[in-house]
């Protein structure tokens, strides 16, 4: 049974994870982390990390930008893997994800979802020959009017996987246009367009466009529920439990459950 402290427990996504953790007889909550008490759960919750001295094997993180820093402190001080799935994260912020993972196991992903895992995939086949081809690129990207950061992380994981496929086969490069407002100009060839809509409820949809001449092919994921991030998140974290200090994101979760 692996035992896990829930950082953000009493959000959206941590009650999400709450409930199938509690289905689950693989993973336990053994403590939760939130600044907001209004909710009772059968384990403790602290306000800070730091307060926390309850024994677990790994951290689920589904909190905000703002509390990384002390989790990512913490985390090296126990040498405590952690699932980090907030979104946001500042460039320091990223270069201290990198130093805990020298410390101890970070898996790191901006979407927990199989499908969006698997649309990265489609996508590396996809630019490697219609880029070259000529293909414009253009990602949009909808989530819920309560979403803080913009683009999504996963829009711009996405976009990452398919320039970071042309750098390696090819001299290609893409830059990120996220506004074409401030200047008037045609579109230049080595950009990809991300264009961000936040309204509603909407949970999370992300198409990536590949307009050609005369055609147009269009890939897209759609999730219909929290629920597929959540249960990403408590697989990554039974995987990384007790696994060594590096890097892991959700490749090596479905790598190793054999999908």
């Amino acid at each position: 049974m692996v035992k896990a402290i829930l950082h953000g427990c009493n959000g959206k996504m941590g009650q999400v994870i709450h409930g199938i953790c509690a289905e689950d007889n693989g993973i336990e909550i053994v403590a939760g982390i939130d600044v907001f008490h209004g909710i009772q759960h059968p384990y403790p919750v602290f306000q800070t990390i730091a307060d926390c001295e309850t024994a677990a094997d790994v951290i689920i993180d589904f909190s905000n930008a703002g509390a990384i820093d002390a989790l990512l402190d913490y985390s090296m001080k126990k040498k405590l893997p952690v699932v980090l799935c907030t979104t946001g994260l500042s460039e320091a912020q990223l270069e201290k994800v990198k130093q805990t993972a020298a410390q101890t196991a970070v898996l790191k992903s901006a979407n927990m979802s199989l499908g969006i895992n698997t649309l990265m995939d489609l996508l590396k086949k996809a630019v490697s020959v219609l880029s070259p081809a000529g293909f414009d690129i253009e990602i949009v990207e909808k989530h819920h009017n309560q979403k803080l950061d913009a683009p999504s992380g996963t829009a711009l994981a996405l976009a990452d996987t398919m320039n970071e496929t042309l750098k390696k086969e090819t001299d290609m490069s893409y830059d990120y246009r996220y506004d074409r407002s401030t200047e008037r100009k045609k579109r230049e060839k080595n950009e990809i367009g991300i264009v961000s809509v936040r309204g509603g409820n909407i949970v999370g949809e992300h198409e990536v466009i590949f307009a050609g001449t005369d055609e147009v092919i269009t890939l897209k994921h759609t999730a219909h529920s929290k629920a597929v991030f959540a249960k990403g998140a408590v697989e990554a974290a039974k995987f990384l439990a007790g696994k060594a200090a590096g890097m892991y994101d959700m490749s090596d979760v479905i790598a190793a459950s054999g999908a």
